[in-house]
């Protein structure tokens, strides 16, 4: 599958890098296709004591045990807002996850994720004190 958006990372005043958009997208676009790499419970145990940590997702297919993987191209430097503008959802049989827009995101704009899950899901994620 061949995606048209032009993204590019870029340095963030607060959030260190992040995603970025040199084109208008439209709302309910996909934007980015990637494979995950799938890495059992006892690898994630390793992976918390190291700079990865920041940069896994759990993965969880029904009737199996926790997991987490480690996604592929740009997906691991999407930043996290609790009003996103992206939702990221995973294909738990082909191993990939995709990120889609939920609203139009302009031309420069950072590309967002809710690290809950749901675009507007605003329980309070690790990093966050408040």
């Amino acid at each position: 599958m061949e995606l048209f958006y032009k993204l590019y990372i870029k340095e963030t005043r607060q959030k260190g890098r992040g995603v970025f958009t040199a084109e208008d997208i439209p709302a309910d676009t996909l934007v980015e296709l990637s494979p995950a790499i799938v890495m059992t419970l006892e690898e994630k145990t390793l992976l918390d004591k190291t700079a990865l940590y920041n940069y896994i997702f759990e993965w969880q297919p029904e009737g199996e045990p926790p997991q987490c993987c480690m996604a592929q191209g740009y997906i691991s430097v999407y930043n996290h807002s609790y009003a996103s503008n992206c939702e990221y959802f995973m294909n738990y049989i082909d191993k990939t996850i995709e990120i889609r827009t939920v609203r139009a995101v302009a031309a420069g704009d950072e590309l967002t994720i809710n690290y809950n899950g749901d675009w507007n899901d605003e329980n309070r994620v690790w990093f966050d004190a408040k």
